[in-house]
């Protein structure tokens, strides 16, 4: 008898606190959405998984290793805490995200219409509107974020997963668990979220605006364009070098026609071990303490909050151009600047398409798309440079 008391009392069951069950809930909920649903898969169904794990009782999946005086190992980490640490602390797992999304992603129809460009800047305006939304409410004593849990909290509106990872880990690493899950919830959204926005802030008219063909884009022009990026963005603000120095050097292994080898590995199987890795560390910060609290409640609003703000400014912004153009912009394609590649670019050509049969937009929504991904990692470099201690 007493030895089944001793497994009992040794048995999650015994051990298992609320907090604890509602976290285990929370992450069969992610995986229920991510198989069921089909929302963003690939991230939530490890982050899902993690999340169960670290809050399994006992199981010690997230323990720190114990030295003794002396500094010798007494026992090991747990497996999620090793994961954390070495390839998110470090922000090791989102660089090396950012170089396979950089090998998967064709610059051609931003080149070939360069005033894209300034659709995806637009889009990041959600970000700092969100920033001093969060300062707001902490300096009004609803919340408690600092400068730094703002900043971090804000990139959510770039709709770019890696990149608020990498943000949150470096700045707010409390918060992680939840920046991302509300990172990737939204960019799965973006069929839901986006066209009512869209709808609202254009006439019929303008959604039926048939945009011209797009030029050719030469093969040296890909070659040029991501190492002159680098170079001008990393010069101006270096804080922003690694994303985009990972982007970038993926893009050109993509177009350089040399690496073709590398280039497959790093759209493939690097980036599909890396994502296994990085949705479980992430998943390891989802523990009751770290999760369940008012704050989380605040992100999760203010997240997509920001991915509003972002949709509708990237839409006006392609309406004023249109004042100035030579050649009509579909204010569609102005919503395909938050950096959800490439759903947010299907979205606005599905829009056009509901409008107008002929109306094919997808590959002028690919321009500020792309745009949107240099967007955010840009606007992540000055969050770190300006808060970043």
């Amino acid at each position: 008898m007493e030895k089944l008391f001793g497994l009992w009392h040794d048995s999650g069951l015994s051990q298992m606190e609320p907090g604890q069950g509602v976290m285990i809930l929370i992450g069969l909920l992610l995986l229920f959405l991510a198989i069921r649903k089909g929302f963003e898969p690939l991230l939530l169904v490890p982050i899902g998984f993690g999340a169960v794990l670290v809050n399994i009782p006992g199981a010690n999946f997230d323990a720190a290793p114990v030295y003794d005086a002396l500094g010798h190992l007494e026992s090991p980490g747990g497996l999620m805490y090793y994961l954390y640490h070495v390839g998110i602390a470090t922000g090791i797992f989102p660089l090396l995200i950012f170089m396979g999304v950089g090998a998967m992603t064709d610059f051609g129809p931003m080149l070939a219409n360069p005033k894209t460009l300034f659709l995806g800047a637009a889009a990041q305006f959600g970000i700092f509107a969100t920033v001093m939304g969060a300062i707001g409410l902490s300096y009004a004593g609803i919340l408690d974020f600092s400068i730094q849990d703002a900043a971090s909290i804000g990139i959510i509106g770039g709709a770019d997963g890696p990149t608020a990872i990498y943000v949150a880990s470096l700045l707010s690493p409390d918060l992680l668990g939840a920046i991302a899950v509300a990172a990737y919830s939204y960019m799965a959204l973006v069929p839901i979220i986006q066209p009512p926005i869209m709808r609202a802030l254009t006439t019929e008219s303008e959604r039926q605006i048939k945009m011209e063909q797009l030029r050719p884009v030469s093969k040296i022009e890909k070659i040029i364009f991501p190492v002159t990026l680098l170079l001008l963005v990393a010069l101006l603000l270096p804080t922003a070098a690694p994303l985009l120095g990972m982007f970038c050097f993926g893009n050109l292994m993509r177009e350089c026609g040399v690496v073709s080898r590398l280039s497959d590995t790093a759209q493939n199987s690097l980036i599909n071990m890396v994502t296994i890795f990085l949705g479980l560390g992430v998943g390891s910060r989802m523990s009751a303490g770290q999760f369940l609290n008012p704050e989380t409640l605040g992100i999760l609003i203010l997240g997509v909050l920001a991915f509003c703000i972002g949709t509708a400014c990237g839409v006006l912004m392609a309406k004023l151009m249109n004042k100035f153009s030579k050649h009509p912009i579909n204010p569609l394609i102005g919503s395909a600047g938050v950096s959800a590649v490439p759903m947010a670019a299907r979205v606005s050509n599905k829009l056009g398409l509901e409008s107008n049969p002929h109306n094919f937009l997808l590959m002028h929504a690919m321009g500020p798309n792309v745009a949107g991904v240099i967007g955010s990692a840009v606007a992540a470099g000055v969050m770190i440079s300006l808060v970043g201690g």
